[in-house]
């Protein structure tokens, strides 16, 4: 039987999501939660792989067991045995073949600036101080749902097969004392957001023309792109899938 578990976690403390040697990552402390209260060994599968230090108001994960279990007794069992910074949403039972990543139909990740010092947010978002020119930002960001390769905002040297995506959603909302970059689309490289909103931030403060930003693309090189921003602004948020992966359980 498969189950999907949705969970939520804070980055810093983490080596991302995905297992890797000698380091702590949110996949391995979930597999050896559920391991141990299901007393079987179990491995989950996310739907992505964030990096160090990125957090997930809604990560997603598949994994498979032939023992029957209470699904909402091993929710309430995994938040009691769980760190703090990682929270179970739900685990629920799904067709057998359905797969946290191959089914996801769309990804949305949120980028956070603090325009003020805030000591309550220094963790949580980045602080730029800077006036922002958020209507060319968002010209900018109709360039990006307009192209489709995305290699120039790619980390270099990575095992990738196609630097093609597909933007559905790019904007960026001011709230108050701050401002989000919301993205989404049907799959991210490695670094992708936070290489773009360097690279949007270079348009707002007018350090990059429009002309200019969609050269940038068109080069597929990452070295004409903008720097990487702090990881620790950046938030997973929403996943998407059909409907169809609950149905005749």
């Amino acid at each position: 039987m498969r189950y999907f578990i949705d969970l939520s976690y804070n980055g810093a403390k983490y080596h991302g999501w995905q297992m890797q040697p000698n380091a702590t990552t949110v996949q391995a402390v979930l597999n050896h939660a559920l391991s141990t209260l299901i007393k079987t060994p179990l491995s989950c599968m996310g739907a992505g792989r964030t990096d160090t230090g990125v957090h997930a108001l809604k990560m997603m994960a598949h994994f498979d067991c032939e023992q029957n279990f209470d699904t909402s007794e091993i929710s309430y069992k995994l938040n009691a045995f769980l760190p703090k910074d990682i929270a179970v949403k739900s685990i629920k039972k799904v067709q057998k073949d359905a797969h946290a990543r191959f089914d996801a139909l769309s990804r949305t990740y949120t980028y956070r600036i603090s325009t003020i010092k805030d000591v309550f947010k220094f963790e949580k978002s980045h602080y730029f101080s800077k006036i922002l020119d958020l209507r060319l930002m968002n010209d900018a960001c109709q360039i990006l749902k307009d192209c489709d390769d995305f290699e120039c905002f790619s980390k270099a040297h990575t095992d990738v097969k196609t630097f093609f995506c597909q933007i559905h959603k790019a904007e960026w909302v001011q709230t108050h004392t701050d401002i989000e970059f919301i993205i989404t689309a049907d799959r991210f490289l490695r670094n992708m957001v936070r290489s773009i909103v360097g690279t949007l931030l270079d348009v707002g403060t007018h350090k990059t023309s429009l002309e200019d930003f969609r050269q940038i693309i068109k080069s597929k090189d990452r070295s004409k792109a903008g720097a990487s921003v702090p990881a620790k602004g950046l938030y997973l948020t929403e996943i998407k899938y059909p409907n169809t992966i609950y149905s005749d359980v």
